[in-house]
């Protein structure tokens, strides 16, 4: 049985014509024809509108046809099973105390005080003679030039 025959099913058991059951969804009655007649898959957000709007409905039947077509008598039977987060009698506690005895502590490592030398940085700096501009040119938009030389 694909997806497509459980909703189906819903809406034979909500006695729902196909446009009625896709306005109470809230999805566009081309969109559940596409799914009904194969031309689509139901997307996840078609899937969880149905959900919500049907919550009655056990989400992993819908999905992949396991269990019931209603959620409350799945639940029930599977809550009983559940242990509690907030249990006093945790599961394995004996476990934990059992490895925090038996276990082994490195010693730490004494810290190496080898001294290197220490780095001696000089900076020198060497002068150079002066300068002295000998030519500038001055471009135009003209595609023409001037030069100017300096003194000498």
């Amino acid at each position: 049985m694909d997806i497509k025959d459980r909703i189906k099913m819903l809406m034979e058991k909500e006695n729902m014509t196909s446009g009625a059951f896709a306005e109470s969804i809230g999805i566009q009655q081309s969109t559940l024809s596409h799914i009904l007649n194969g031309r689509n898959k139901p997307s996840l957000d078609v899937i969880m509108k149905v959900h919500q709007k049907y919550s009655s409905i056990d989400l992993e039947w819908l999905l992949y046809g396991n269990g019931n077509l209603n959620e409350q008598s799945q639940k029930s039977i599977s809550m009983d099973f559940l242990p509690s987060l907030f249990d006093e009698n945790a599961i394995n506690t004996s476990n934990i105390s059992a490895e925090r005895e038996y276990r082994k502590e490195m010693p730490l490592k004494e810290p190496d005080y080898n001294t290197k030398e220490p780095v001696k940085q000089e900076v020198k700096y060497i002068e150079r003679p002066p300068r002295k501009i000998t030519e500038i040119r001055i471009f135009f938009d003209d595609n023409t030039y001037e030069t100017f030389k300096g003194e000498k």
